[in-house]
């Protein structure tokens, strides 16, 4: 019985990750304002995070920290089969930061965009840019 919530568990995370993201690209390709766009790219860089490390997450109990140390034997097959991967956690931690990166420097952009137009709609700023031929 345990096993079945577990699987249904993992399932509906997956669902609400899988839907998640289809929102995020919704916001992304179809809403004009460029601060929603930016929004819904940081919603889509933090889904495909909880699914990177749902993908190294065990289910098995207990989950040990991935601290390896002179093991042999038995102690060996416990840590294989219990401890967690350390490498889409450290995947991760690298992608939060090089995501607030860019993130920071499309803002950056999203308020020069501002100040030459007057406007954070998409279509209207490139409209307008078009037409006084910004260099």
């Amino acid at each position: 019985m345990k096993f079945v919530i577990e699987e249904f568990t993992y399932v509906l995370i997956i669902c609400v990750l899988i839907i998640n993201a289809l929102i995020s690209i919704y916001g992304i390709v179809y809403r004009r304002s460029l601060t929603k766009k930016l929004l819904s790219l940081t919603v889509l860089s933090d889904t495909v995070f909880v699914a990177i490390i749902l993908a190294g997450f065990i289910f098995t109990y207990p989950i040990v920290p991935p601290v390896y140390s002179d093991i042999r034997g038995a102690d060996k097959d416990f840590l294989l089969n219990h401890a967690s991967d350390p490498l889409p956690q450290a995947l991760v931690l690298t992608g939060i930061v090089i995501g607030l990166a860019v993130n920071a420097l499309i803002a950056f952009g999203i308020i020069q965009v501002y100040r030459l137009t007057g406007t954070i709609d998409a279509r209207k700023a490139v409209k307008s840019l078009l037409e006084e031929g910004v260099e």
